[in-house]
């Protein structure tokens, strides 16, 4: 590969890595969209045992999903908001790295006989 290629792609991942783990800890905490879309109609309580929703909505039937336990669940590392933009740089790093290897792995390749 050419020096100006591998700069491009050095140039490219470090501003992916800033964006992500700078532009992370700028995430609103609130529902996004569809969490909000779903709660209407209901209240979010705090009870001894968490967060409960009061009234009707589409909400109460949602359950946690399988990775909720994760290490990087909620865009944390370990459910620690301070590490909000390493899981982000995680993120790019392992998304970066999967589309690579498939960029790679099926790139059109010449002869060389």
């Amino acid at each position: 590969m050419t020096a100006p290629r591998w700069r491009f792609l050095l140039v490219f991942g470090l501003v992916v890595l800033a964006i992500a783990g700078g532009v992370a800890y700028l995430a609103d905490s609130d529902p996004d969209g569809l969490d909000a879309v779903t709660q209407r109609g209901c209240t979010v309580v705090e009870t001894q045992q968490g967060e409960q929703l009061d009234g009707r909505c589409i909400a109460q039937h949602a359950e946690e999903h399988a990775f909720s336990g994760g290490p990087l669940a909620d865009y944390t590392v370990g459910g620690d908001d301070r590490w909000t933009g390493v899981a982000g740089v995680i993120g790019a790093v392992v998304t970066l790295a999967a589309a690579g290897g498939l960029f790679w792995g099926l790139r059109r390749r010449t002869g060389g006989n």
